[in-house]
């Protein structure tokens, strides 16, 4: 089979390699679409390497089941069948997973990660997947559509840790695929978005997308314009970009009380400042959101298809696997938004 293959850091390229088979309890899937996430990008973009080589990543993926390995059945999946995959093989019995946050499970590998991922036309999904309930039927769901159930789940997670609510104020700060995403999900709960980015194309996709406002940063004063449209600051920010001097600029727009989430990945070792004495006597809440749990990829499969028109609106580039390096630069020159791979019949 054809796939994306990291050979090193920098060194990708598309070969010929052995495809999978499904061992007890797994199953294969034959990819038909697989969504190239920011984390994607960094890597295809020579800013790292997997720890283990050679690799494959993509771990937003939908396709078909292609091979039921034995037991896998049981899970109620069957050949043929039109699922999405949640990506993280969890344990199900650490701390963590006992708890329902199976994205910090002490067992944990999965797509993209430990194992190959959804760049290329067949993927081996693990066991602890299928044993989690992480393979989902989409029905009719569009499989580019489908692709997008993770990182709304993500987004949901965000949500959910936030505490978002009807009323509340919402800033998300940067606006790409990820930042449109949760400022879908924060108007689909009852808030006003106020977004705020360099680019003006992705500040105009969020306003067709509902936020209230879009403030380009360069050009305007972020902490005055929301202060003067809330009186003492966000409910909520959402830092959506994984840049610490980003995060730690917009750490003030967030009010007393409030909450402010580093959803964007940041690099290993980096730092911000705080003022220790804000967050006591402002009482604070200072959070981040990893990945999402298996229970809420399936709330985001129903968000995704209650949302569809939405969600579908944050995609601008269909391709084939051969132009990933094209669809990578796009990204990265900041051109439209979500860039989806598209696997043909």
């Amino acid at each position: 089979m054809k796939a994306a293959v990291v050979y090193a850091k920098s060194e990708i390229c598309i070969a010929d390699v052995p495809g999978p088979r499904a061992g007890d309890g797994e199953v294969v899937l034959r990819v038909r679409a697989s969504g190239i996430c920011a984390t994607d990008v960094k890597i295809l973009g020579g800013l790292g390497a997997p720890a283990e080589l050679p690799a494959i990543l993509g771990h937003e993926v939908s396709g078909t089941i292609s091979e039921l390995g034995q037991g896998a059945a049981s899970a109620g999946l069957y050949e043929g069948q039109r699922v999405a995959v949640y990506p993280i093989a969890a344990c199900g019995h650490c701390v963590y997973c006992q708890q329902g946050r199976n994205s910090l499970c002490l067992n944990e590998h999965g797509l993209g990660h430990g194992d190959d991922g959804g760049f290329a036309e067949y993927v081996r999904v693990p066991a602890e997947i299928v044993r989690l309930g992480g393979v989902l039927d989409i029905d009719d769901m569009p499989f580019d559509l489908a692709v997008m159930i993770e990182p709304t789940s993500c987004c949901l997670a965000a949500a959910e840790q936030c505490r978002t609510g009807a009323g509340d104020t919402v800033v998300v700060v940067g606006v790409g695929p990820l930042g449109l995403l949760h400022t879908i999900v924060s108007r689909a709960l009852g808030a006003r978005v106020i977004c705020v980015d360099l680019n003006d194309e992705r500040l105009a996709a969020a306003r067709k997308l509902g936020a209230t406002l879009a403030i380009n940063s360069e050009q305007e004063d972020v902490e005055a314009i929301v202060r003067d449209i809330t009186g003492q600051g966000a409910d909520v920010v959402i830092a959506a970009v994984g840049i610490p001097r980003v995060i730690e600029r917009y750490l003030p727009l967030v009010r007393n009380g409030g909450t402010f989430n580093i959803f964007g990945g940041t690099p290993r070792g980096e730092s911000i400042s705080v003022d220790a004495s804000w967050v006591h006597y402002g009482e604070i809440v200072l959070t981040g959101t990893f990945a999402s749990s298996v229970e809420q990829f399936r709330r985001a499969r129903s968000f995704v298809r209650e949302h569809a028109k939405e969600v579908e609106a944050v995609i601008s580039t269909r391709c084939r696997l051969e132009d990933i390096l094209e669809a990578v630069r796009r990204v990265q020159s900041g051109e439209g938004t979500k860039s989806v791979l598209l696997f043909p019949d």
